[in-house]
């Protein structure tokens, strides 16, 4: 069981929904996990359990029906969910699409999806990843064209998580592909337009739960009124959001490096070798150690970090770096607690071997490793 009592950071009323939310993944997701794996996504009917319970986009205002929390609960329901061995699939909804709503779009786009997106009746995604484009969005080729009241959005995406369930995408798009990353806006998309379409639920080495998918978008006709936001400030928006998003990211890291440990700790005191339980050899016991001052160090940087994104304190470069460091850690992590289940690690019956494939994406997705490095080493 993931343990933070003794964080500074949460209050008597984080502490309490805690609790609700480990009730909750104990009794409606953790029996779950293998048949969400084997559909390729997470069933809707859970999506609206979530909503029901509170537990999708606390951070939405009382206005559009939200109840209006501070990030700290955010980050219980990742820890939470996570640990449990959730997909980033519901997170990113409550932690990366919704603000570009909340901070940026119209009252009339709020009011006609935030209800949905709270009660989990409407699931998102955000299209940002072209095949040509990943972690530069400068590269974006996708296109949206004004004719008169109508953006005319042509171009593809892939990689996109929740591809196969959303109701809305919202979409990066070139206005005025002149201008490069000047000229990039962020536009709604229903699902049931005319012209999109969904490719295949892509095959993964891991994160199996989440629906991951390839989009299309030949001559989309939607609202102007679906502009997020300002036109061309598209590019903006991202950079404004993305510490936030790369803060999430290094949450659920951190709380699955936490699981593996734990799972590691678990196996060898119960396997035995040479006649004695596994824990008991020295080596056995150094990658512990290793990987426990790493988690100890990797939560207090947590609480500081989130701290100051509450505060609006953040820097791009600091949640740059805590998405870095996170998930190379996570990783040595989880393939260390492998190594110590065995031949076991290898077989998909156990967590252990879920946990280390799930881990290896999150190098990569929100901004791979290296381009991490490179926008730390611009700020120095």
């Amino acid at each position: 069981m993931l343990d933070r009592e003794g964080s500074r950071l949460f209050d008597d009323d984080h502490r309490l929904f805690r609790e609700t939310v480990r009730r909750f993944v104990e009794r409606e997701f953790s029996p779950r996990v293998e048949e969400f794996e084997e559909a390729g996504k997470v069933a809707r009917d859970f999506w609206r359990k979530m909503g029901d319970a509170g537990f999708l986009c606390p951070g939405v205002s009382e206005q559009f029906g939200g109840l209006d929390l501070d990030f700290r609960f955010n980050a219980i329901l990742n820890e939470e969910l996570t640990y449990a061995m959730m997909s980033d699939s519901v997170t990113l909804q409550s932690d990366i699409t919704m603000p570009y709503l909340l901070h940026y779009a119209s009252d009339e786009i709020n009011q006609r999806w935030l209800p949905g997106m709270l009660s989990g009746e409407t699931i998102s995604a955000i299209a940002m990843t072209e095949p040509g484009a990943g972690s530069d969005l400068q590269g974006v080729r996708t296109t949206a064209r004004r004719e008169g009241d109508e953006y005319v959005i042509n171009g593809s995406k892939t990689f996109i998580t929740n591809g196969q369930n959303a109701d809305i995408i919202l979409t990066v798009c070139k206005t005025e592909p002149e201008l490069g990353a000047k000229g990039t806006s962020l536009i709604l998309v229903e699902a049931d337009r005319a012209g999109f379409e969904r490719g295949r639920n892509l095959d993964k080495v891991g994160q199996w739960m989440a629906d991951t998918s390839e989009l299309f978008f030949n001559d989309v006709r939607v609202p102007a009124g679906n502009l997020i936001g300002q036109e061309n400030r598209g590019f903006i928006y991202l950079v404004s959001e993305l510490a936030q998003e790369r803060l999430s990211i290094s949450i659920t890291a951190q709380s699955a490096a936490q699981r593996a440990y734990d799972e590691a700790v678990a196996f060898t005191r119960e396997r035995k070798a040479f006649g004695k339980a596994i824990i008991d050899f020295q080596n056995t016991r150094f990658t512990l150690a290793d990987i426990k001052a790493k988690l100890q160090v990797g939560w207090a940087h947590l609480d500081w970090a989130i701290e100051r994104h509450v505060r609006g304190e953040l820097t791009a470069e600091e949640a740059a770096a805590s998405k870095y460091w996170h998930t190379e850690m996570q990783w040595l992590a989880c393939d260390a607690a492998l190594q110590l289940h065995g031949g076991s690690g290898y077989m998909n019956e156990y967590p252990i071997a879920r946990i280390w494939r799930d881990a290896r994406v999150r190098r990569i997705y929100g901004g791979s490793s290296e381009i991490m490095r490179e926008l730390v080493g611009r700020s120095l």
